[in-house]
């Protein structure tokens, strides 16, 4: 792992911290981009990992693009129009794809602002829970941009159109209360409480059986673009297959002994 990203694993929930605080976790840094996208993509591979928390150190979540570099054309943004294009799909557009691609649920616990690119980070995992200092910002606008990370497909998906479309087109930002009455968050927790909230969260979701959690996050996200016959016909699929493991008889004797399979029982 390299110095940018912290990776951590423990009792089957794997903790990534964005450390660039003096970036404020500015996520254009190709080392922090490219360590997040090797932290996920490790974490996929690994059967172990039931859960994810996605975090960020210091006061912030992620603060998107640098400023620094957007100004002066540098790093990620310099160079001609082909350039910047290839940047992006190398870079933060690869890392959208890689956390939304992720086969395990994804808990972003926002800390301070998530904005920009940092917004729609937050966007493609699978559950929010923000402290009260957090802020969410689809602020491109400002900066006569639009999202070049997915955000005009994310947020709909979260929040509906019209919200989407408020944040979008005002670039203003959204505090933590009205995230949580848009449904952007499921909880707001003092900012103290964050990570004990986030890592609580993930343990009652990591008790459950690995296989059956990677494919019933499969199911949400197809279920996201696919008609319901198409849907049905998958879950038939899994459900087959899900049946025959080794994880459901290993439930299903818990059940009866009366007690629960956790992670090492499973």
């Amino acid at each position: 792992m390299n110095d940018r990203v912290i990776s951590d694993i423990t009792d089957a929930i794997a903790t990534v911290t964005l450390d660039m605080p003096d970036t404020r976790n500015a996520i254009s840094d190709p080392g922090l981009c490219h360590g997040l996208i090797e932290a996920f993509e490790a974490i996929s591979a690994n059967h172990a990992v039931r859960c994810v928390i996605l975090t960020g150190s210091g006061k912030s979540f992620c603060s998107g693009g640098n400023i620094h570099d957007l100004r002066n054309r540098t790093g990620m943004f310099g160079g001609d129009a082909v350039a910047v294009r290839n940047s992006y799909r190398d870079s933060v557009q690869k890392l959208i794809r890689t956390v939304w691609q992720c086969e395990v649920p994804v808990i972003a616990a926002v800390n301070g602002a998530a904005y920009g690119a940092g917004c729609d980070l937050a966007a493609c995992c699978d559950i929010r829970l923000a402290g009260e200092s957090a802020v969410f910002a689809e602020n491109f606008t400002a900066l006569g941009l639009v999202s070049g990370d997915g955000g005009a497909w994310l947020l709909p998906r979260q929040i509906g159109l019209s919200r989407a479309a408020e944040m979008t087109y005002t670039a203003d930002p959204v505090d933590a209360v009205k995230a949580l009455h848009w449904g952007l968050v499921s909880s707001v927790v003092t900012d103290d409480r964050l990570m004990a909230e986030a890592t609580d969260l993930a343990a009652r979701i990591a008790r459950h059986p690995a296989h059956g959690l990677r494919l019933s996050k499969r199911l949400i996200r197809e279920g996201m673009t696919a008609t319901l016959d198409t849907l049905l016909e998958l879950a038939g699929a899994y459900q087959g297959a899900l049946h025959q493991s080794d994880e459901h008889a290993a439930a299903m004797a818990a059940l009866a002994a009366g007690r629960k399979a956790g992670p090492g029982k499973a």
